[in-house]
C-alpha cells in the first residue's frame, strides 16, 4: 500500500514577466495551494494513509495553468480560485470522486 492515498501536487513555478510562457506562480497558486493543504488539514484527512499536499516546479502545462496533478489518478486540474481547490479537496481528495469541470 502507498504511503498516501492520494497526492496532489501544484505547479508554483514563477517566471520572469516577459518570458515566453506563463507561469503558474503569477495566478496565485501558491496561496491556493496552501489553501488547500489548511483544508485537508482542517478536515482531518492530511498525512499517512490520507492526503499530501506539495509543490512542484514547473509541471510543463503551462497555457493550462494554473495547474496541479493528483496520483495515484493521475487527475490534471486547473482552478482559478479558492472555490475550486475547495471542489478538488473535498470531492477528489476527500471522496475520490474527480472534479470533471476542472478536469485538463
Amino acid at each position: 500500500m502507498s504511503y498516501y492515498k492520494r497526492h496532489i501536487f501544484f505547479c508554483t513555478n514563477l517566471r520572469a514577466e516577459d518570458a515566453d510562457r506563463p507561469s503558474c506562480g503569477r495566478c496565485g497558486s501558491a496561496a491556493l495551494r496552501e489553501f488547500a493543504k489548511q483544508r485537508v488539514k482542517e478536515l482531518g484527512i492530511a498525512g499517512k494513509g490520507g492526503v499530501r499536499v506539495n509543490t512542484s516546479g514547473c509541471l510543463d502545462r503551462c497555457e493550462e495553468g494554473p495547474v496541479a496533478v493528483v496520483y495515484p489518478e493521475g487527475t490534471w486540474y486547473t482552478y482559478i480560485d479558492e472555490e475550486d481547490v475547495e471542489e478538488i479537496v473535498c470531492s477528489h481528495l476527500r471522496d475520490g470522486v474527480e472534479v470533471e469541470r476542472l478536469k485538463i
